[in-house]
């Protein structure tokens, strides 16, 4: 997991680096850093949540996903202790403060925002189906996971309005052109 989050890094420093020229740096690194948090986050998701998983055996595989709020979820993760929920939330806050962030330099940002949010939500909603469809790599989907998901994009959107406010994307622009005024 680590190791691909690492690689999909050096990816989209490179990609911060071609779009800072035309968009300024807050902004480059806005999108460069939102497309590397979900990147990692199917990562997070995807990859099995133990070593050595098999295959499961077709009647011990989950058929449905859990409707059960709050249902048993398990305690912390190896990268970091505490609660699978309060986890849930926090790895999607800062998708959704980059994404705010990156587009608040255009006018349309009241749209572009909550476009961005919202497709943050069915980016969750994907990735427990894939869970749900891929039995094999020991996840199970949660209609809990889905909740926690989008209230930290949600959460992480409106620390994007207060990015904006303080870093004022807009203000970077093209650099002017030699000789044109």
């Amino acid at each position: 997991m680590l190791l691909g989050c690492l690689v999909a890094l050096a990816v989209f420093v490179g990609l911060a680096r071609l779009l800072r020229g035309r968009l300024g740096p807050v902004t480059a690194v806005a999108i460069a850093g939102f497309c590397w948090t979900v990147v990692c986050i199917g990562i997070l998701t995807l990859i099995p949540a133990e070593w050595g998983i098999g295959v499961v055996p077709a009647d011990e595989a989950q058929t449905t996903c859990s409707l059960d709020y709050g249902g048993p979820a398990p305690d912390g993760f190896w990268i970091l202790p505490g609660s699978q929920r309060l986890l849930n939330i926090a790895v999607f806050v800062p998708a959704g403060a980059l994404w705010v962030l990156a587009v608040a330099r255009w006018r349309t940002r009241w749209v572009l925002g909550p476009l961005g949010i919202a497709a943050l939500g069915l980016y969750s909603l994907l990735i427990e189906t894939a869970q749900l469809a891929a039995a094999r790599i020991g996840r199970a989907c949660d209609v809990t996971d889905m909740v926690d998901n989008i209230a930290g994009a949600v959460l992480g959107g409106l620390l994007g309005i207060v990015l904006a406010l303080v870093l004022q994307p807009w203000r970077y622009g093209r650099p002017p052109v030699p000789g044109r005024r």
